[in-house]
């Protein structure tokens, strides 16, 4: 196929859209000027069009290093639907197959190959490339080539010899997530010291942030989903496998369209589970980090954590599946001071060199100033990565309802008095059991170690035990108390015993404002959330009814056909004709040839109706 040679035109007529977003045009010319470039920009924030669109117009092939398999498959899936001849090289083909694309490098057929990290690495298929006219290396999630990314991959430290191998041949390394450490290993692991890096704004103002304290997790979880999302796409990341399982066949009972994603399945049955999430609506995947790095799934509505996770690179990655077609979406995370017990003795357990168990430990103190953040959770994310914002949000959960801070002091020395009093060199008492002391709850364990009879039994029955949870949580984290992290139990350090002398430091920590059961309001569907005629939310869903029949008949997702976004533009300009409907951002003409005339007549037939 011949493509136009302007970007912009090929914007237009092939990918549908009107114009470039943030520096997409910057980066694009800079490629094909022939120089290398390091690309941070956020998940959804076009990275892929970097590459793709200077495919098209380089004489020769683009190879794309891609980490995995289905992700390869639904982009490739996407560009053939554009009328784009692209092409992946994986494990899940056979030797047949894989020769055949082969063939094509050789030959000069095709203009844009994903090929895995393996298989790049293989010295036969070097030596294709080798003879073959490749015009540019697109290597995707490069944090995966440093020690310090959230997903460090060993295998794409061997790319630093493309440089050598095809001297004239630029390479352009993409990632969504990449602190200033991070991209220092990125650039001297890949051999990119000669290239521009271009930093994006990672701000992603569609996504709404809310963080939340551990109170009957499942609970809590249901709760969000029924009120705010209960027939839109999400994504539940937890800690391990077991707990994956449980909470999908939770939400399966409660009537949702929930599956598991987890590396201990087997390959069948996980790839059944992904299917059905790209390719179906309203699916539910409950899933560990072994789920999602480079999901191209733009109407996924919500991504919880009902864990924390290691870093704020792997929270904002992960958070970043959500909303990618810039419509309204959530990122709802609760933790526990479990959650912290068990994020640090991973690291202090790893194989880890102590330097790198240092910098891990500093990544995840940033994450957890973050979720005891009282001020706008954007501003500490953007302020993360090197942006400077100093605007509130008003899209997170501590601008809309700010959090209340109060004179701690008396209720810390409270704590920190009963801890000091129940230490002894053999006993040692977790934090559930130091606020039964302080509720004065009459229970065995007090009885038989007689810590009804301590100066601090019952002396703390004037606050609520959630906020005695918070009370203890915040004193771990602000260094007053040591956590054995053998036996999950608490004693009183240097730092604490400060607090407890008179003339001690004044403490201020964050208030438990317990909500009221009141019912709560179902929201709508954020895909039509910015629908509000009735008219338009029934067309709206025929589109979307029309758009699953080409889907299922096609065997891909439908957001390949159109993405919500599209569909909401069609909804709302109500084009009359084809060439009106060619102005609608995502219907570029291979689309419009295909589709145009079968969601023309639904508009038609609709507008005839109203």
């Amino acid at each position: 196929m011949s493509y136009p040679k302007s970007p912009t035109e090929i914007l237009s007529q092939v990918f549908g859209y009107k114009t470039f977003v943030g520096k997409q045009n910057e980066i694009i010319d800079h490629v094909l000027s022939g120089k290398d470039a390091l690309v941070l920009m956020p998940t959804g924030g076009g990275k892929s069009l970097c590459f793709q669109l200077p495919a098209l117009i380089f004489d020769g092939v683009t190879i794309c290093i891609s980490p995995l398999i289905a992700l390869m498959q639904d982009q490739v899936s996407a560009l053939k639907n554009l009328g784009i001849n692209a092409e992946f090289i994986n494990s899940s083909l056979n030797y047949s197959e894989k020769k055949v694309i082969e063939d094509k490098i050789l030959k000069n057929e095709v203009d844009l190959v994903y090929v895995s990290p393996e298989k790049l690495n293989m010295g036969d298929f070097l030596s294709l490339l080798k003879q073959s006219n490749i015009s540019l290396f697109a290597i995707d999630e490069a944090h995966c080539v440093s020690q310090w990314g959230h997903n460090f991959r060993p295998e794409y430290t061997k790319f630093s010899s493309l440089k050598e191998d095809f001297p004239n041949v630029p390479r352009i390394a993409l990632t969504a997530t990449a602190d200033e450490i991070t991209r220092i290993d990125i650039i001297k692991n890949l051999n990119l010291e000669n290239g521009r890096v271009f930093v994006s704004s990672f701000d992603r103002p569609n996504i709404k942030y809310i963080v939340n304290t551990k109170d009957k997790e499942k609970k809590q979880l249901l709760d969000f989903i029924k009120t705010k999302h209960e027939n839109n796409s999400g994504i539940v990341y937890c800690i391990s496998r077991k707990r994956v399982e449980n909470i999908a066949e939770y939400l399966a009972g409660e009537g949702f369209n929930a599956f598991p994603y987890h590396a201990g399945m087997d390959n069948k049955t996980r790839a059944i589970n992904h299917d059905k999430f790209i390719k179906e609506e309203g699916v539910i995947i409950v899933a560990t980090i072994a789920f999602g790095m480079g999901i191209d799934k733009p109407d996924v509505r919500f991504v919880a954590h009902l864990d924390l996770p290691k870093s704020i690179e792997a929270y904002y990655q992960e958070t970043g599946r959500a909303g990618r077609d810039g419509l309204p979406s959530d990122a709802w995370m609760v933790y526990g001071l479990k959650d912290i017990f068990q994020l640090r003795q991973f690291i202090e357990n790893s194989d880890a060199a102590q330097n790198q168990k240092r910098v891990e430990h500093q990544k995840l103190n940033s994450l957890i100033g973050y979720v005891e953040a009282i001020s706008c959770r954007r501003i500490i994310l953007l302020d993360y990565f090197g942006e400077e914002s100093a605007e509130k949000c008003q899209n997170c959960d501590t601008c809309n309802e700010p959090p209340i801070v109060y004179d701690a002091t008396i209720d810390v020395q409270k704590v920190l008095s009963c801890i000091y009093r129940t230490q002894t060199e053999r006993y040692g008492f977790g934090g559930n059991h130091i606020i039964n002391i302080l509720l004065g709850k009459n229970d065995e364990k007090i009885r038989r170690f007689n810590h009804d009879e301590l100066s601090t039994f019952a002396i703390g029955q004037d606050v609520s035990e959630p906020q005695w949870r918070s009370i203890i949580r915040q004193v771990v984290i602000l260094g007053f108390v040591d956590i054995d992290m053998q036996h999950s139990t608490l004693k009183i350090n240097d730092e604490g015993m400060k607090i407890l002398k008179k003339d001690g430091p004044k403490v201020e920590l964050r208030k438990v404002i317990l909500k009221s059961k009141a019912s709560k309001k179902k929201s709508k569907s954020a895909a039509i959330t910015t629908l509000t005629d009735s008219d338009d939310v029934e067309l709206f869903s025929k589109l979307r009814a029309l758009r699953l029949e080409f889907a299922r008949k096609e065997n891909m997702p439908p957001y390949i056909i159109f993405n919500d976004r599209t569909l909401n533009e069609m909804t709302i300009s109500k084009p009359k004709s084809l060439d009106e409907m060619s102005e609608i951002s995502g219907v570029g003409q291979h689309k419009l040839q295909k589709y145009g005339n079968d969601f023309l007549e639904i508009i038609t037939e609709h507008r005839y109706n109203e």
